[in-house]
Formats: structure tokens, sequence, C-alpha cells
């Protein structure tokens, strides 16, 4: 049986940009062995509630759109881009579920910012370092990330490669407070921007990059080892025993 994953469609205003961009995401999930179910994000909550009953992983893709500073408690400055509501609404939908329920979660770019957010961190609204990070979306190589010694994204990495490794970019925020039990896992070496976060509870995967291993699939090792992991994880996903404290994440 195919392993299923709820990913919602990346933004609920330009057409053109979903298009664009989700098929990579499908394309990476079904290499590695599962199959996605788009959550449109017209979708009524009992829509997306019945949608996330048959799926054993969340995958929150990126967006053109950055996430609302007032979720953490900011006033937007001139930098910081327009807000979608109908992706946020349906990202928590989906974060509640696959909380309450444990299921694995990979959330990539945007989606590694709202996760954060609704675990109530905080974002840098735009980065200004010496590195660029968005240089393009044909960028394959972009920066380094060192990854953190004794983390899930540690362990995920391909035998052979070494802790600080390219990755691409294209993203002009990033994390600036880690969100409730959420441990950096990697971070841009040359200017310290957190480039991936992960859940600090054993026995239930979630982890957030910042950059975008669904582009790289064909070329990096690492972007194959993350969807291999990320689908594992949801192979072998049962759900909790009620009753049961470690549920709570």
């Amino acid at each position: 049986m195919s392993i299923r994953i709820a990913i919602p469609e990346p933004t609920s205003i330009d057409r053109e940009y979903n298009q664009r961009s989700l098929p990579p995401y499908v394309a990476a999930l079904e290499a590695a062995g599962a199959s996605a179910v788009v959550a449109g994000l017209d979708a009524s909550p009992e829509e997306v509630a019945k949608l996330l009953s048959g799926v054993e992983g969340v995958l929150l893709p990126g967006s053109r759109y950055d996430v609302d500073p007032q979720r953490y408690g900011e006033d937007p400055i001139p930098e910081c881009g327009e807000a979608d509501p109908g992706r946020t609404a349906v990202d928590e939908l989906l974060l509640q579920e696959a909380f309450a329920l444990r299921k694995p979660i990979l959330a990539i770019c945007h989606g590694a910012q709202t996760l954060n957010v609704w675990r109530s961190g905080s974002l840098i609204q735009d980065l200004r370092t010496r590195v660029n990070h968005r240089p393009g979306r044909d960028v394959v190589e972009a920066h380094p990330v060192h990854v953190a010694q004794g983390t899930r994204l540690s362990h995920i990495l391909p035998p052979g490669l070494m802790p600080e490794t390219q990755v691409n970019s294209s993203h002009h925020q990033a994390i600036r407070l880690p969100g409730d039990n959420l441990v950096v896992s990697a971070v841009s070496p040359a200017d310290g921007v957190i480039e991936a976060v992960e859940l600090d509870t054993p026995g239930h995967f979630v982890l957030a990059v910042q950059w975008h291993p669904e582009r790289t699939y064909g070329q990096s090792p690492l972007s194959r080892a993350i969807f291999a992991a990320f689908v594992d994880a949801a192979r072998t996903w049962q759900p909790p025993l009620i009753g049961n404290p470690a549920a709570k994440g």
C-alpha cells in the first residue's frame, strides 16, 4: 500500500506559482515511495479533516508569501511581504492533526517558518547578511550549511557527506527564535542564520529545513536522504495509544 502524504497547495492566491512549484514536491515524494494527497486551500475544515484521516504524514511546502508577523507579536516592516490567510488556515489544521497523532512532518522554507511560528517561535522578517539567501531557483549550491552533531538531521546525512554541505536557497526570512521543543539542527556558518530545526521528541519525526530539497532531488544525495527518511517515518507511523502522555509532543 502506498504511503500517503498530505501537502497543501503552496498558495491560495497565485495559481501560476502553484502550477510551477507543486510538481517538484509531488515528484520527490513519488520517487521516495509515497503519493501526495493535495489539500486545496478552499477546502472546509471538515474536508481537510477527512483528507487528514487517510494520510500517514504531512509535508508543508514553500510559498511566495510571508508569515504574518502579528502571529509572533511583531508589526510588519516594509520589506515583509503579503501574508496568505488561506494557506495559514490549512497549515494550522494540518499541524494540529499531525501533532495530535504524532504523524511525521517535513516542513520546507515557508513551511518551516510556519511550523516555527505555530510552535510559538519568531522570525527574522528580512535577512540582511553577507550571504545571498535567494540567488535564484536554478542555483543548486547557493551556500553551505553546518549540520549539528547528534541531531536527527545529522543521522540522515548520507555516508561520506560532511557535516558542512552545500544547499540551494530561496528565502528572505528565517527563524529568529526556535519554537517550543524545537532544536536547531543546521545553520549557515558564514552568518549564523538558522537553516533547519527539528522536534526534540523521540519517536516523532518533525524536520524543518529552510532550503528546497524537492528542487534538487535528482542532484543532491542529501535531498534524497531527507525525503527517504520522511517517507520511512510515515511508513512506520502508528497512532499513539490513548492516554499516553508522550503523545502530546
